[in-house]
């Protein structure tokens, strides 16, 4: 453990204090031990699943996770090997992350039969982080159903449309999209035969025209989150996800930008924004301010999804891009985007550390701080908390 003997300490104080096993919270935040409820989508959600969400709401008063996407899956130098875990994260500070991003498009969308050893891959790196602890973000780049093109083809507004008109062949084809996604969480399971819980975040950056299900192609975005969250949980049986919602906010937002086309707090688990915003922590902290009040009016737990900086070259970018602007948060995680292999070293498609990048030192030192998270920091993120209740 990275955490030093003094802060552990004044953690085994407090606990002992208010004699519950909720944590303290930070510096800034108003201070409160009464228990919580939280609602969540799923009333049939495994134990499991109730507790990761309670403790999603209970970490945020004690610092944040950092995670990073296909972590396990690829590093700039190396591709995924089954005989050991590489993670370009592990390699620079000798631990994990907290939360592993992927993306399970490829295990549903037409892709599906190219794709066997790709999702056995996936399905493997979910098995890995679920053991050691860590917590597992998904998102889905689908292709466009109804179009053939890939999941940026914003060429036709009637996606959306012909998904939800029951019996058309769009619609047909989305559910057997989601047949396979069911099939592969309800296989997904621990050691122990328990189902392992996903943090699921479909439709994401809804608030840009890019995608088929984004701003400009779709006005039954609601409709479409609804209706993916009731086939998944009510005809499919599916009792191991969590729904995040999470908009683009690239430049500077507000609550409104947050929840535009909320699909209604009995449709989502966690508020999460990507927020792309380059080094302009102005811009960035605004966003984060609001994103905790959207968290707070809802009694939901929060994070930043996605972000990071292409190529970035700042030595000091995690100390001074990362953890001074979320420090005095009450937000759960902070997830960077994924590091395309590249073993040129040509290519700049990266948005985390790997050995030898410019900001290697600071990575270590951000690491090292007791706001910041990783795999070994992690309490027990899939057994319930004595203060917090879920609905």
């Amino acid at each position: 453990m990275k955490k030093n003997v003094l802060f552990n300490f004044v953690v085994f104080v407090v606990a002992l204090s208010c004699f519950t096993n909720c944590s303290p919270e930070n510096d800034g935040l108003p201070a409160s031990e009464d228990p919580v409820t939280l609602s969540i989508v799923d009333k049939q959600a495994t134990s499991e699943t109730k507790a990761l969400l309670a403790n999603l709401w209970d970490i945020q008063k004690k610092g944040f996770m950092f995670g990073h996407h296909a972590d396990f899956y690829m590093g700039r130098d190396w591709l995924y090997d089954k005989t050991k875990t590489q993670s370009d994260t592990y390699n620079v500070c000798g631990d994990y992350p907290g939360v592993l991003g992927i993306d399970f498009a490829k295990m549903i969308d037409d892709r599906y039969s190219d794709s066997k050893e790709h999702n056995e891959k996936l399905r493997d790196c979910c098995l890995d982080a679920y053991r050691r602890g860590m917590v597992i973000l998904a998102c889905i780049h689908i292709n466009n159903p109804l179009t053939g093109g890939d999941s940026w083809d914003n060429s036709s507004n009637e996606v959306a449309k012909e998904i939800l008109k029951d019996g058309s062949v769009t619609n047909v084809k989305f559910k057997t999209w989601l047949d396979r996604l069911a099939a592969f969480a309800n296989n997904l399971k621990g050691d122990g035969g328990e189902l392992i819980p996903i943090i699921f975040r479909p439709f994401h950056e809804h608030t840009d025209p890019w995608s088929w299900w984004g701003s400009t192609c779709t006005t039954e975005y609601i409709s479409l989150w609804r209706f993916t969250v009731e086939y998944l949980r009510d005809i499919k049986g599916v009792h191991n996800f969590l729904y995040a919602i999470s908009p683009d906010m690239n430049k500077m937002g507000d609550d409104s930008d947050i929840l535009y086309r909320y699909p209604g707090d009995n449709y989502v688990d966690f508020i999460g924004i990507d927020s792309y915003v380059g080094l302009n922590n102005n811009i960035f902290v605004n966003n984060l301010k609001a994103l905790v009040r959207v968290s707070k009016s809802k009694l939901k737990p929060c994070g930043v999804t996605e972000t990071g900086v292409e190529g970035f070259q700042a030595s000091d970018y995690w100390s001074t891009n990362i953890l001074a602007p979320l420090t005095g948060r009450q937000i759960s995680m902070v997830v960077t985007w994924t590091n395309e292999y590249g073993p040129s070293d040509l290519g700049n498609h990266y948005f985390s550390v790997f050995p030898g990048h410019p900001s290697e030192k600071d990575f270590i030192k951000f690491f090292n701080n007791d706001l910041t998270f990783f795999c070994n920091d992690l309490p027990q993120m899939y057994e319930m908390l004595d203060c917090v209740s879920i609905d």
